[in-house]
């Protein structure tokens, strides 16, 4: 497990924008340190980019490790991961690519489209469009569906992005990243250990197509086929949260493989062991 002193760095100006709030991170080993900010964010992004290690999808995702993070007099429960950013490409969210190409920002462009696959397809059609990723339907739907898998309620317009290369001139898709609200885990508001799985499901909404996680998945699988297959079962969900006990507590941990396996019976259809 990685140990960090940052006591007097500030954490790096976010340019994402998260409906809850974004968490400290800072640059620093080549990566990426984040702190849990509404609850178990880091045991999220840990578990579920290990159980992405175990799936079948096209695109690569970002591996996670814990971290603790000792800052401003504080010891804060966290993440590592590296950079996945190759030299001479930066990130470029699908917001700031509409508005640059466009002069409107893609969550203003969907506000204004009533039906849940014709913002999906409009959305992929502006990106290919703009970057000559045709594969960008099927990229899309592979986030989509881990979305749904995982319980990502925060997905949105700042964390679907493209990489850009400027030496070439050319755009490649981005590794999967940020499920950080993904597994019930803002505790500190919307889903508090003590709430029952069934008042979670009935309270999370996701984003940012639709309403509900089948609906928005559904809508893309219709325009651009299923990609994601997961290989992952009660074995591998104990194995993603071993070596978790020290950072997290037994009901935060309990929680969450209560939710996977709810998760895989929901599911079943995208499981193959």
């Amino acid at each position: 497990m990685r140990e960090i002193d940052i006591q007097n760095t500030p954490p790096a100006t976010s340019t994402g924008h998260s409906s809850k709030g974004n968490q400290f991170k800072w640059p620093a080993d080549g990566g990426w340190y984040k702190a849990d900010h509404m609850g178990y964010e880091s045991l999220a992004e840990i578990v579920v980019s290990r159980l992405l290690q175990q799936s079948e999808m096209a695109y690569p995702h970002v591996l996670y490790e814990p971290a603790v993070i000792h800052y401003d007099g504080h010891t804060l429960r966290g993440c590592y991961s590296e950079n996945f950013l190759p030299e001479n490409r930066e990130i470029v969210t699908l917001e700031k690519l509409f508005r640059q190409y466009t002069g409107t920002g893609l969550s203003a462009t969907l506000a204004k489209i009533p039906d849940v696959a014709d913002k999906i397809h409009q959305t992929v059609d502006t990106v290919v469009e703009i970057t000559g990723l045709e594969n960008f339907g099927v990229y899309l739907t592979a986030i989509l569906e881990a979305d749904a898998i995982f319980l990502n309620e925060d997905r949105h317009t700042n964390n679907i992005a493209v990489l850009y290369d400027a030496e070439n001139d050319g755009y490649a898709c981005c590794p999967l990243f940020d499920f950080g609200l993904a597994l019930f885990s803002d505790t500190g508001w919307d889903f508090p250990l003590d709430a029952s799985l069934d008042a979670c499901y009935k309270r999370i909404a996701p984003k940012p197509f639709a309403r509900t996680f089948d609906e928005q998945m559904e809508a893309a699988e219709v325009l651009y086929g299923t990609h994601l297959t997961c290989r992952w079962g009660s074995r591998q969900m104990e194995a993603a949260v071993q070596d978790l006990a020290s950072l997290y507590t037994q009901p935060e941990i309990e929680r969450v493989v209560r939710v996977l396996r709810e998760q895989k019976r929901r599911y079943a259809a995208y499981f193959k062991e």
